[in-house]
């Protein structure tokens, strides 16, 4: 939860973990299964602008969190980033020399890595076809994909990444966004909020933020921030 938050501050809204009730109300559970989801909320899922998480309250000393009515937490968009960072640390303090974690597209390398650890990045509208191969020592590379999951909801194609700021689904030229950076929590978060962006606004985003990625649009361009090349296999 505290990383969900300093993401949400970090990337100004555009990550967003209260956006529950939106991808709930499209349907993300059914088309996961192919029967009704079993996700409870305290209120019907509603569609619309996420809540946000301001309103957020956590008691430390009893290790509770209150949130209000409509707003659910959903940590699918840092959980696997921050699952693997957790897992390839633990390994590494373990006794490993190296260790690599990969969870859903999202992938932590602690240690000091081989350098045969190749990092494949793969063409969102062409599986097993490879655009690039990025080596790195240590830290995260992490892709998300409007193309990743998808589902027919009310006759209209959609996916599971929710923009915020209208609890739709994100309209964006970016198909997908890949992001290097030295923990995969931070990684994965950057690429939702880089997709919600035209191609030259999230290179700009991604450099300011410090990290380097790469992006892929709709007529298949490849767009890459200039420090993404120190890292080529």
């Amino acid at each position: 939860l505290d990383h969900s938050l300093t993401a949400w501050k970090m990337t100004r809204g555009a990550f967003d973990p209260t956006i529950l009730s939106s991808l709930v109300s499209h349907g993300y559970a059914e088309s996961k299964t192919g029967a009704p989801g079993r996700t409870v909320l305290s209120q019907a899922p509603q569609r619309g602008p996420a809540p946000g998480p301001a309103g957020i309250e956590i008691d430390r000393e009893t290790l509770r969190v209150r949130l209000h009515d409509g707003t659910g937490f959903d940590p699918g968009g840092i959980g696997k980033g921050l699952a693997a960072d957790l897992v390839a640390s633990e390994a590494v303090a373990a006794g490993a020399t190296a260790a690599i974690v990969a969870i859903g597209g999202d992938v932590r390398i602690a240690g000091s890595a081989p350098p045969d650890w190749v990092v494949s990045v793969e063409d969102p509208k062409v599986r097993d076809m490879v655009i690039t191969e990025l080596r790195l020592e240590s830290g995260a590379v992490c892709t998300s994909s409007v193309r990743s999951r998808t589902w027919i909801d009310d006759g209209e194609h959609v996916h599971h990444l929710i923009d915020p700021s209208t609890g739709d689904p994100i309209v964006s030229k970016i198909v997908s966004a890949t992001v290097v950076a030295g923990e995969a929590w931070m990684a994965e978060v950057l690429c939702k909020a880089a997709i919600r962006s035209d191609p030259i606004s999230a290179l700009s985003f991604l450099d300011s933020a410090g990290v380097d990625g790469l992006l892929v649009d709709v007529d298949d361009l490849v767009w890459r921030t200039p420090g993404i090349e120190r890292f080529a296999a």
